[in-house]
């Protein structure tokens, strides 16, 4: 790597985690960069996935250390959610490049629209009894979800977030730390396997995980509420160029 793609892939990471801890979809920056650099679609896929795994980590330590750690019903829909991610991953290490760079495109314009436009969520929902019924549309639903988390992954933290509202009526907090051992769990079976396959470039993707580390530590440490709607201008402007990109038209 020449110092200027570590620099690249440094302000990406740390514009990545930033925006998770805002509003989600970091992912939206970083995996279309990667492949903007240079790597292959799948590549990029599974190299992104590394530092995704290394900031997970890091937020079940966090909220374990602050007495949130669901880990009863994080393997109950996890599991079902790493299931689905084997499949979507299997699924992204084989198709063709130029569609995936499609969709991805296509998934970007979505997601950045989730991001600027979607609802605020109350930070006050109550914590109910998780109805039987309900672990089991979990379980379907999380399947699904593992199986779009191991294809492409951009956004899912927005979707698992309104899921888990739907069903636990729990607090943000709650939900958050919920949240980030499904992903950690289908996280992983996906990431083994980009490895598995070869569609990884572990020096890019632990310099992009230092990035997503320092940019979550940024937005969870200053909490810039003024700055939110100059973020979503940037994000904007990014995606535009990112998916004329992938699209082909320059």
């Amino acid at each position: 790597m020449d110092p200027l793609m570590i620099i690249l892939i440094l302000l990406a990471g740390t514009a990545g985690g930033f925006l998770n801890t805002l509003a989600g979809g970091g992912s939206i920056i970083t995996l279309p960069l990667l492949i903007f650099l240079g790597l292959p679609a799948a590549m990029a896929n599974g190299t992104n996935r590394i530092a995704l795994m290394l900031q997970n980590i890091v937020a079940i330590t966090n909220f374990r250390h602050k007495g949130y750690f669901p880990w009863k019903l994080g393997l109950i829909w996890g599991i079902p959610a790493l299931l689905g991610a084997i499949a979507g991953a299997q699924l992204a290490v084989t198709i063709p490049e130029e569609t995936f760079n499609r969709i991805l495109a296509v998934v970007m314009f979505g997601v950045l629209g989730l991001i600027i436009w979607k609802p605020k969520t109350s930070s006050h929902l109550q914590a109910r009894e998780i109805a039987s019924n309900n672990k089991l549309v979990g379980i379907g639903v999380f399947f699904l979800i593992g199986a779009y988390g191991g294809f492409i992954q951009i956004g899912v933290g927005i979707f698992i977030i309104a899921i888990l509202a739907f069903l636990t009526g729990s607090s943000l907090v709650q939900i958050n730390s919920l949240k980030v051992i499904i992903i950690a769990i289908y996280m992983l079976a996906s990431l083994l396997v980009f490895i598995i396959n070869g569609q990884v470039d572990w020096a890019l993707g632990l310099t992009l995980a230092v990035g997503n580390s320092l940019g979550a530590w940024l937005g969870s440490t200053l909490a810039i509420r003024r700055g939110d709607r100059w973020v979503k201008i940037v994000l904007a402007i990014a995606v535009f160029l990112l998916a004329g990109r992938l699209l082909g038209f320059y």
